[in-house]
């Protein structure tokens, strides 16, 4: 099942608050970044963020999922609706993201 258009939409709003939001289209689901690093994505209508320490201090009993087959899992944020919240999450989060990286 890929993202709705309209939850991407929906999420970019709820991060509103936070200048320099950008993402990227992938295989029909939305990776999300802050100042250029990566913090989380959309996928299957569920915005998940890295498990970084910053996010599981502020979201002590968020569930991990797999965004898809494979891959890491994630913290599902359940607080969607907070904007206040979710700018406090991705400002927090930003030192422990790996800055991106660079292609020759």
């Amino acid at each position: 099942m890929s993202s709705s258009r309209e939850y991407l939409e929906f999420v970019l709003e709820q991060l509103s608050g936070l200048e320099d939001i950008s993402y990227r289209a992938m295989m029909g689901e939305y990776i999300l970044y802050y100042r250029g690093r990566i913090f989380g994505g959309i996928y299957d209508n569920r915005f998940l963020v890295k498990p970084v320490q910053a996010a599981m201090d502020l979201m002590p009993d968020a569930d991990m999922e797999t965004p898809y087959t494979g891959a890491k899992e994630m913290l599902l944020v359940d607080d969607i609706e907070n904007k206040e919240f979710l700018r406090e999450l991705v400002e927090a989060m930003y030192d422990e993201l790996p800055e991106r990286k660079q292609f020759s």
